[in-house]
């Protein structure tokens, strides 16, 4: 049998997804997308943080334009808001997704890892979103979270002019969070990882679904929204749990 196009490989309440395209820089293609798609809309019971990665030294080269030049213009519509349907639904579905990045990380890559939730580059990670010079737009996502990340002033000037930018970069921007060295990533994301899935599920639900949202209302409603999210968690089990064994001076024990 030939080996899965997302290879699923599941350690407690951490998994790991692997996209696997070898020899096509894991572009995304709708097989791909679908499997993404599959996974994230129907999560392994139990199952608390993911782990992104690729295979032959690259995270996702983007778009498979080898699809996209058979599209028509309604086509391509309906393609970008599926597009659009899953990254929201890596974001904001439930599950904590570090993506472990290295080589290309461009155009749909890009807007792929700028859906997820803790960010570490290898040396060898290139962020670009080349779009212009193929005869296109963004279509996944990018204006809406890599704008955001950058600025749409520095995005608007990458995609003008096709700049890459590397893993120590990236951090500065805010494309990443953690600069290793090349096959450091995964080591770290494990780590991370494990850190995440031992917090409280409500904690890290409340972190995922309020922060992005607060920062765009208005302060007084983001202020609102931030004390209906602190009333709703200090009143769980795991908050008492959490003070308790703060106070005892040992690691607290969540559901």
């Amino acid at each position: 049998m030939a080996d899965p196009i997302l290879k699923i490989e599941i350690d407690g309440a951490i998994v790991t997804l692997t996209m696997n395209r070898p020899g096509k820089r894991n572009a995304m293609c709708e097989e791909l997308l679908e499997a993404l798609q599959a996974f994230y809309f129907t999560p392994p019971e139990g199952v608390r943080v993911v782990i992104l990665q690729g295979v032959e030294g690259h995270y996702c080269s983007g778009l498979d334009l080898s699809e996209h030049v058979h599209r028509s213009a309604e086509e391509n519509l309906y393609h970008s808001r599926h597009w659009h349907a899953v990254m929201e639904k890596i974001q904001f579905g439930g599950l904590i997704t570090v993506s472990a990045i290295f080589g290309a990380a461009i155009g749909g890559g890009l807007e792929l890892a700028a859906s997820t939730h803790v960010r570490i580059a290898e040396a060898s990670t290139i962020f670009q979103l080349p779009e212009g010079r193929r005869g296109i737009f963004v279509g996944g996502g990018a204006t809406a979270r890599v704008g955001r990340l950058l600025g749409a002033d520095r995005m608007t000037e990458m995609m003008l002019t096709g700049r890459k930018y590397g893993a120590d970069e990236g951090v500065a921007l805010g494309l990443a969070h953690y600069s290793v060295e090349d096959g450091a990533g995964l080591e770290l994301a494990q780590s991370l990882a494990g850190k995440i899935a031992r917090n409280a599920p409500l904690s890290n639900y409340l972190m995922v679904q309020s922060i992005a949202r607060i920062n765009d209302m208005s302060q007084a409603d983001g202020l609102f929204t931030e004390s209906l999210a602190a009333a709703l968690s200090q009143t769980t089990p795991d908050a008492e749990e959490g003070l308790l064994a703060f106070l005892e001076k040992r690691a607290p024990k969540f559901r």
